[in-house]
């Protein structure tokens, strides 16, 4: 986990990724969806009821909150990310339709930033494998969970299905972006449901590229 710390505090991280998107921001969903699979099957498993408020926690230029609001209409939406770069995008491309900040995804307070201390639904779509501290995220993000909602992962797998020279490559070209597949991710969503209570629900995308995962708390009492 060394590596994954060397980026610094927070403030050197936002300024990286401002770097890293400040031109990449224009081009960035045109290019990923390439390679970022499993998107869209998160997106169709929310259930997002009307009036649901839903959070996605990095989320860049607004492209799976724009989906959210087409699958799920009617539902609150709200976003966070650290770098002012992607958020330009992401209030150009949503407008008035979702309320936007800027925050760390380990600390950010959601009542200070959106106005909202709690969400049915919660999304971290491929940003856990580019944030330093990416457990200490998961963790905060689980806790912001309403009675009764869910916290929706998808993200890099280990890659162990496909061929080792593609595998490589592609470990080669995350790495240029700052991304480190999250090979634990399982181990510590399981860690995290126990010490909250929470479900866990978990599955691989075909040959182990991606990996879809559900964090569940329980209904409210009535």
């Amino acid at each position: 986990m060394a590596s994954r710390s060397s980026f610094g505090a927070t403030p050197s991280h936002a300024a990286l990724m401002d770097e890293v998107y400040r031109g990449q921001r224009h081009i960035y969903d045109f290019t990923r969806k390439y390679y970022l699979f499993g998107r869209d099957t998160l997106i169709a498993g929310l259930h997002a009821k009307p009036g649901a408020r839903v959070l996605e926690i990095a989320c860049g230029t607004g492209r799976n909150l724009a989906a959210i609001a087409k699958a799920w209409p009617g539902a609150q939406l709200h976003g966070i990310d650290i770098s002012s770069e992607m958020l330009k995008s992401a209030r150009a491309a949503l407008g008035t339709e979702a309320r936007l900040a800027g925050g760390d995804a380990c600390s950010f307070d959601p009542q200070g930033l959106l106005g909202e201390p709690a969400f049915e639904r919660i999304v971290l779509s491929y940003c856990l494998s580019m944030i330093p501290d990416w457990e200490g995220a998961l963790n905060h993000a689980a806790g912001l969970l309403a009675p009764g909602g869910s916290l929706h992962m998808v993200d890099f797998a280990q890659l162990d299905g496909l061929p080792t020279p593609f595998a490589k490559l592609l470990r080669g070209w995350l790495a240029k972006f700052h991304v480190e597949p999250c090979s634990a991710l399982p181990t510590v969503a399981a860690r995290i449901a126990a010490a909250r209570g929470l479900m866990l629900e978990s599955r691989r995308g075909p040959l182990g590229y991606y990996q879809l995962l559900v964090l569940k708390a329980p209904e409210p009492q009535r």
